[in-house]
């Protein structure tokens, strides 16, 4: 397509003028063919684009900066998720980058985030790999057919030039030649010395996180469906491994989508138009929608190892466990066609507990989900991650603490007042282990973890008796039809009650020590609601 005068003038104005060639919203199909003849990645057997991306398999949150300045350093939650680095080093960045882009090709996608019209914020990425700008319209909102963008004028713009790399040695700020910085007050984003993709959707997540909260709308990490008849929305928060992308993809439930979302007056809405979901042991029977997507032209896989044949091993992690697949949203055949939902009868929190204490689900009060929301928590085990050799706890608050630019209270005081407002039903959801810890037990079975959330979702469980539980002042359902009784109290499924009892003061003891850092900021209630810390001594 014709690069727009409009275009022209953006680049010049921040330095980036003097390309050799310019790419403007160039189809998939043409893409795919860049990145090949560009050696940008492989096609496979049966049609997606296959990229590398190491060293760098994942985000580099030592390497994530927001510019400190006047306009709006006092709203940041400043600390070790929201590093500062001064105007200067950023326009130091920008102009070392406009020397190195100049006589190199680019690319530039205009697209949006935002389902809800209302919210929609114009999105510019301009980069200089040809997959990305495929990870960009697989992953943003796409302007509709017919469309014009000859005066498209971005709210936020991403530069994106992967393989220019920084010198600490000029900016000192910085920790490598890596680096991801959030201008909030010019809307721009600057990522350096990185190929993973993953940085290009999660820097506008971080941008939204910020400015939409003013306008009254919750930004959530989460995943969200809804009925088929548009009734019944839900909402998903987890961590990695916590299964917030396979249990929203239900055959049965419209798809909203399956990462970030806005919670605002007017129900839910999907900030993305695509996917990107973990590839690791993909199967079609675990994940049949997600796993056609393999099948389709114009699917990203990441870091995936190929046969001879280009077929995919999804089971070989041998670069990295944290195999990706990019795709739009249109692809999953139970997707919502306008990224929309109503208000959220049910929310859910998903943990992996390597533990095996916590039980497999439970409901939660306004002040109890306010307390887990903010402590955001699951466990990493063994082989995930360098260095892990045992479950280890990870707390991340909102459930996506790295991307959280305002201080987390904040986030969470909307949550409780949504689901006050809403009058929203809320359950903490295990999928992690069962009759013991990881090691010992086994990992909670999905078919019972669907069952369980669909008795929630039906509101089946809205009058079901509950037992509160010791350690953790949780409301376990005394039964679900389909689901063993011994299950649900998990200190029922460990051979040993005591040792069950060690290792839930341990974990009741970890939510204590992290939840301090927020309790000068939330009320009695709220600090209330944790684990009993005392009754496990």
């Amino acid at each position: 397509m014709h690069a727009p005068d409009s275009l022209l003038r953006h680049l010049d104005s921040l330095g980036l003028g003097g390309s050799e060639t310019l790419y403007y919203n160039l189809p998939p199909a043409r893409l795919v063919e860049l990145a090949v003849r560009r050696g940008e990645g492989r096609l496979v057997a049966d049609g997606p684009l296959a990229t590398r991306t190491d060293p760098h398999t994942g985000r580099s949150p030592n390497d994530r900066f927001v510019v400190r300045e006047p306009g709006t350093e006092s709203e940041v939650g400043w600390g070790k998720t929201n590093v500062p680095i001064s105007e200067d080093s950023f326009d130091h960045l920008l102009k070392e980058m406009g020397r190195y882009a100049r006589g190199r090709t680019l690319f530039v996608r205009d697209c949006y985030a935002g389902a809800d019209p209302r919210y929609r914020v114009k999105v510019r990425v301009i980069t200089e790999e040809a997959w990305h700008s495929l990870f960009a319209y697989n992953m943003f909102l796409r302007p509709a057919d017919g469309e014009s963008t000859e005066d498209f004028d971005p709210d936020y713009t991403v530069v994106d030039l992967c393989d220019f790399n920084a010198k600490p040695d000029k900016v000192q700020e910085l920790n490598s030649s890596t680096f991801v910085t959030l201008h909030l007050s010019r809307g721009l984003v600057l990522i350096g010395g990185t190929h993973y993709a993953g940085e290009i959707k999660k820097s506008i997540f971080s941008a939204l996180n910020f400015v939409l909260p003013a306008k009254g709308v919750l930004p959530m990490h989460c995943s969200a469906n809804e009925a088929t008849d548009g009734s019944n929305t839900a909402v998903f928060f987890g961590l990695s491994g916590t299964g917030k992308t396979t249990l929203s993809a239900d055959a049965s439930r419209t798809l909203i989508g399956d990462d970030e979302h806005g919670w605002s007056d007017h129900g839910v809405f999907n900030f993305e138009g695509g996917c990107y979901a973990k590839a690791i042991r993909l199967s079609p029977e675990g994940e049949p929608e997600i796993y056609n997507t393999t099948k389709q032209f114009g699917t990203l896989v990441e870091n995936v190892i190929l046969r001879e044949d280009r077929s995919i091993d999804f089971d070989d992690g041998t670069i990295t466990e944290n195999t990706r697949i990019s795709y739009p949203i249109y692809r999953i055949p139970n997707a919502s066609e306008n990224g929309q939902g109503g208000q959220p009868e049910t929310v859910v929190f998903l943990t992996a507990d390597a533990f095996g204490v916590l039980p497999p689900i439970s409901k939660l009060t306004p002040e109890q989900a306010m307390y887990h929301f903010l402590s955001g928590y699951t466990a990493k085990v063994a082989g995930t991650e360098r260095g892990v050799t045992e479950p280890k706890a990870t707390f991340s608050a909102c459930f996506g603490e790295p991307f959280m630019v305002r201080p987390p209270s904040a986030y969470a005081e909307m949550l409780g007042e949504k689901i006050r407002e809403h009058d929203a039903r809320v359950f903490l959801v295990n999928t992690g282990w069962t009759g013991g810890p990881y090691g010992t037990g086994s990992r909670m079975k999905l078919a019972l973890t669907r069952r369980m959330l669909d008795a929630a979702l039906s509101g089946e469980l809205d009058n079901v008796p509950t037992t509160e539980d010791p350690v953790f002042g949780l409301a376990i359902p005394n039964a679900i039809e389909g689901v063993p009784s011994d299950v649900l109290v998990p200190r029922n499924t460990w051979a040993s009650g005591e040792d069950y009892d060690e290792k839930a003061g341990q974990l009741a003891q970890m939510f204590a020590d992290n939840f301090e850092k927020y309790a000068a900021n939330v009320s009695e209630a709220v600090r209330e609601a944790g684990p009993r810390v005392t009754a496990t001594a």
